[in-house]
Parts: structure tokens; C-alpha cells; sequence
């Protein structure tokens, strides 16, 4: 079953995404969830199969650019994830729709997302699902030195 994450369901949700972001810690996904909840242009979906939390998709309204995209707001999958015994299964299928319409009923024409070039499971699920590839890209940081006076 697919259904809108609760404010009581935010505990799953972030113990899921720390399976998909394994760099953070329940506490920072928890408090992330949350303050996302509250700003109100994001949205997670949480699958359940006899009450366990078996996925969760996290789908944003992105104002700002988005690679590919031509109107706006954009519906933007942020993360999806599917416990591994439950692949294969279409439980991601589901999350994907339910993050599609939910973004379908706020005015968005378009959605889109992301993943790591070598992320070959996320390609082939993007294709499968319909998404075309928009552009592939290589980010880069620097550190900045504040000039002495």
C-alpha cells in the first residue's frame, strides 16, 4: 500500500533514506524530513506491506532551474528507495505515480530527477519509468580563502 507520509511516519521515512544516503545519520535525515514538511513544497510517500515500511519516495516543487525542464514549477523526485527483498515488485512504480500525481495537482507540467552517472539501477529505472535523459553533468566545489588585508 502507498500512501502520504505522516508526521508519525517521518521515523520510517528517514530510516529508509538512510539506506539510500548512507553518509547521513537517522538523526540529520529525521530533522531534514521534517523541516522539509514544514516549509510545504516537498512531500514523501511511504509504501507499506503489513504495516512495514518497505519504500519511500521524497518528490519537491522546484521553482529554480531544472536541467531539461521548460516550465515551472517542475516536480522534482529528490529520493527513492525499495528495501531490497521487495524489488522487482513494482512498489517503486507505485511511489513514482504517487509522487507524479501529487505534483500533477499542484500545477506541474513536468518532472524530473536525478541520479550518480555510475548509478546503473537508477538508469535503467528512470528509462523504464518514462524519463529521458535531460544532460549529463560534472559538479565541482572550491574551497574559498578569505584575502588578508
Amino acid at each position: 500500500m502507498i500512501q502520504q507520509a505522516e508526521w508519525a511516519d517521518l521515523i520510517d521515512v528517514a530510516r529508509l533514506a538512510c539506506l539510500l544516503w548512507p553518509e547521513h545519520t537517522l538523526d540529520e535525515l529525521l530533522e531534514e524530513c521534517a523541516e522539509e514538511l514544514l516549509r510545504g513544497n516537498t512531500e514523501y510517500f511511504l509504501a507499506k506491506e503489513k504495516e512495514e515500511a518497505i519504500g519511500f519516495a521524497a518528490c519537491s516543487l522546484r521553482q529554480d532551474y531544472v536541467e531539461g525542464a521548460e516550465t515551472s514549477p517542475v516536480g522534482y523526485l529528490e529520493g527513492i528507495y525499495v528495501i531490497e527483498g521487495q524489488r522487482g515488485k513494482g512498489v517503486a512504480r507505485g511511489l513514482l505515480k504517487a509522487a507524479e500525481t501529487w505534483a500533477a495537482e499542484r500545477g506541474c507540467q513536468e518532472f524530473a530527477s536525478d541520479c550518480e552517472l555510475d548509478n546503473r539501477e537508477s538508469i535503467a529505472f528512470h528509462n523504464a519509468a518514462g524519463f529521458r535523459e535531460a544532460n549529463r553533468i560534472v559538479c565541482f566545489t572550491k574551497r574559498l580563502r578569505k584575502e588578508k588585508e
